[in-house]
């Protein structure tokens, strides 16, 4: 509280010395005064605002090239990515390719392995059935010339 009492006059000191040099150096004329205080108010406001003319339209060029360049980057970045895409997917479907054919060429070599199975199993059957009833009519034969019916 106390030095809100020394600021009052303090500050009123200062308007009425700001009053007074603008008085003095426009020759005692409240109206120029008046102007030369308002030109110095916005020449100051000008240098608060972007110190130099322009100022503002630089930042924002720079921040479009800026913009620019993180585009430029990212659309390589997409097109790298997509080229590495198409590559693997042509190097999947090569693969693919490759896999499809083996396993025809596994599926034909299984067929024609079943078929031979099969004929060398057709064959042992065959050569079985031959043996057994070749013994047969041997044990039949036998058989009988125990009881004289033979030969």
């Amino acid at each position: 509280m106390a030095g809100r009492g020394r600021l009052v006059p303090t500050l009123g000191v200062v308007a009425l010395g700001t009053v007074g040099y603008y008085l003095y150096s426009a020759g005692g004329n409240p109206k120029v005064a008046e102007k030369k205080f308002e030109h110095d108010a916005a020449s100051a406001a000008a240098r608060v605002k972007g110190d130099l003319p322009g100022k503002g339209k630089e930042a924002k060029l720079q921040g479009e090239v800026w913009a620019k360049q993180a585009g430029a980057k990212l659309d390589h970045a997409v097109d790298d990515a997509k080229a590495t895409l198409h590559e693997t997917d042509a190097k999947l479907s090569a693969k693919m390719a490759e896999a499809d054919a083996k396993i025809d060429h596994l599926k034909a070599e299984g067929i024609q392995k079943a078929k031979e199975l099969r004929k060398d199993t057709d064959k042992k059957i065959d050569e079985f059935d031959t043996t057994v009833i070749r013994k047969t009519q041997e044990a039949k034969s036998g058989i009988a010339s125990w009881f004289g019916f033979g030969k």
